[in-house]
């Protein structure tokens, strides 16, 4: 018991030492922000004096937020959190200064002409980035092991350079590395094993490269006659090397790391659970009784072919069971919760319904594996409705916009004022908004941020390695880590922007080349200059409805506020688009939100859904 007792201090004292030192870095980083940014500029030949705009007199705070290429945390602070200079023909070896930008969490280099090694010490330089693009440049040597201590890289851009040596296995480490892309270098050797797969394209044109995607590594290529003596060697050195390769791998995954092992080979785990007896617990009807066989055949045993999304909290898969009805089965992300405190947990999620909630329907715990069982949802996610072009290439109506946006919000005002306890969602997005036959919205994930969070504290998502889906966090969530209901309310406020504009939240398109932005950052661009209506998607024009796109493109620019306390609650900001729509009776006499207490105006910040533990 002490044993155990101990092991789980350890970990919660491995989880939170990173987090701890990012806040106490970032409560004196202005000073070396500042240097940071000094010693790029010094070190920098910039022949196009694309940085001329860095000038480092007395300013005020937040004065460097508006140099070329540098995002902050908070645009009143001088604490850099990305830093892009892409395509400005920057010249010379890998800049210095990157030591002082200790709370970065972005770096793009690219399209530039940077020559020399990428430097073994980035990684304790700017340890905490989730983004680095040092591509199409002219960087030399190999790419260094010490790259695999970015543990929170989700992307990692090193193709069109000189690079040679071997991809070196250590990167498989990155379990969050999403994009990984080295074409276009000089690399050879086998290709690892990555927790996710990557394309042929991110490997291309390295001739000495092989391994999935590409060649077997055992295809012999055309190359010059050797003597059967040189031939000989070469493969004994070669069987001793990959012998040596392959006992280290093991060293380090069993020996040192057991838990690893699990997370590499992850399309593994449904033949770790096939054939373990383990009933699913289910709340209520279409089905009653089921098994983990059963979920096991109505997947195929969780094949590929049936995964439906992919998210944060874990992957979705199709279950089509015997008489042809559909469920939604989700295998989340591993998490040191207990199998106690998750039963506990499901039984209070279970008991939340709501029409635009996805019901949980029940769970299942087998061999460490977590699985929830969900209503299917047809018409899949909004942003697959918003930004995936359907084969007739028609985009949602307006009224069915509005219809979802009114919904969602419903739901998510649900959560935040009338559900006991309260749900503060934290992954607000596109993505967790599902739509039905009838294109009625239900919120899913909600309640789940907890169940991913190793340490429980409203600090998880931050320990996993994540700031929530790129473009939908909360510029306030930066600086304390603190999750809100006027955090959900920011995020939410993007997935209207998205409604109306029909613009992805990170990637703006079809706008002029010189902006550098999100979506939140493009309509703050276009309200400053009175130009905020050239946001709306050109599809709605003109078809009627021009006044009601104004109308809740005002809601969802007052959601999106910087100051937090300026923006709406969801209560009203349901009722603001609910009186928009009310000529489409989209809601009736049974949907208003009745609120608990004055939840409206107060801001439960550390109320998060808490079960009770079962006796």
């Amino acid at each position: 018991m002490g044993k155990s007792i101990g092991l789980f201090l350890a970990k919660v004292i491995v989880s939170v030492v990173p987090l701890l030192s990012l806040l106490l870095i970032q409560g004196s980083a202005t000073e070396t922000d500042i240097q940071c940014l000094k010693t790029l500029k010094r070190n920098l030949k910039d022949p196009n004096d694309y940085l001329s705009t860095w000038k480092f007199e007395n300013l005020p705070e937040g004065y460097i937020c508006n140099f070329v290429g540098v995002d902050c945390w908070h645009p009143n602070e001088n604490r850099v959190l990305n830093i892009k200079l892409p395509g400005m023909g920057l010249e010379g070896d890998f800049p210095l200064g990157f030591n002082y930008c200790t709370t970065m969490t972005g770096l793009d280099l690219s399209d530039n002409k940077f020559t020399g090694p990428i430097p073994v010490n980035l990684p304790k330089w700017i340890q905490y980035l989730t983004s680095l693009d040092l591509s199409q440049n002219n960087f030399v040597g190999t790419i260094p092991r010490e790259v695999a201590n970015l543990t929170y890289l989700n992307i990692l851009h090193l193709q069109s350079n000189q690079l040679t040596g071997q991809i070196p296995w250590e990167l498989t480490r990155l379990e969050r590395l999403k994009e990984f892309n080295v074409a276009n270098n000089r690399l050879s050797g086998q290709i690892p094993t990555f927790v996710h797969k990557f394309e042929a394209d991110n490997f291309n044109n390295n001739s000495d490269l092989c391994g999935v995607p590409l060649r077997n590594c055992n295809e012999t290529l055309p190359a010059k006659k050797k003597s059967p003596v040189i031939a000989t060697a070469a493969s004994v050195t070669g069987v001793s090397v990959f012998f040596l390769i392959g006992y280290s791998v093991w060293w380090f995954f069993i020996r040192s790391e057991p838990k690893e092992i699990v997370t590499i080979d992850e399309s593994k785990w449904a033949e770790r659970i096939k054939g373990q007896f383990a009933k699913v617990s289910m709340f209520e009807k279409p089905v009653s009784k089921i098994s983990l066989a059963d979920l096991m055949v109505a997947t195929n045993e969780f094949s590929t072919e049936n995964i439906i999304g992919t998210g944060r909290t874990g992957t979705m898969y199709k279950a089509t069971l015997p008489d042809g009805s559909i469920l939604a089965i989700k295998r989340l992300q591993p998490s040191a919760q207990t199998d106690k405190k998750f039963k506990s947990e499901m039984i209070t999620l279970g008991q939340l319904h709501h029409r635009n909630l996805v019901p949980l329907l029940g769970y299942c715990v087998a061999k460490g594996e977590k699985l929830l069982v969900y209503m299917h949802m047809p018409n899949g996610t909004l942003y697959e409705k918003l930004h995936v072009v359907e084969s007739d290439g028609n985009s949602i109506d307006w009224p069915k916009r509005l219809k979802i946006a009114i919904g969602a919000a419903r739901g998510l005002a649900w959560l935040h004022h009338s559900c006991n306890p309260r749900v503060i969602h934290r992954n607000v997005s596109s993505k967790c908004i599902l739509l039905n036959e009838d294109y009625e919205p239900r919120i899913t994930d909600f309640g789940l941020a907890r169940l991913m969070n190793p340490v429980d504290t409203h600090l998880s998502t931050f320990v996993n390695g994540d700031f929530g889906d790129l473009g939908y966090v909360a510029p306030e969530y930066m600086r304390t880590l603190v999750a809100t209901l006027k955090g959900d309310v920011f995020s939410f406020g993007v997935v209207l922007l998205e409604l109306v504009t029909g613009q992805k939240p990170v990637e703006v398109e079809n706008i002029h080349e010189s902006f550098k932005g999100n979506l939140v950052d493009w309509i703050s661009y276009l309200s400053k200059h009175g130009n905020v209506q050239e946001a709306i998607d050109k599809a709605l024009i003109g078809r009627g409805y021009d006044e009601e796109l104004l109308q809740v493109l005002k809601v969802a620019t007052n959601c999106v506020l910087s100051p937090h306390k300026e923006r709406p609650s969801m209560y009203e900001v349901y009722h603001l688009l609910r009186a928009i729509g009310e000529n489409y009776n989209f809601s009736d006499q049974y949907d208003d939100i009745p609120l608990v207490s004055d939840t409206a105006e107060r801001d439960y910040s550390n109320e998060l859904i808490v079960a009770i533990e079962p006796k």
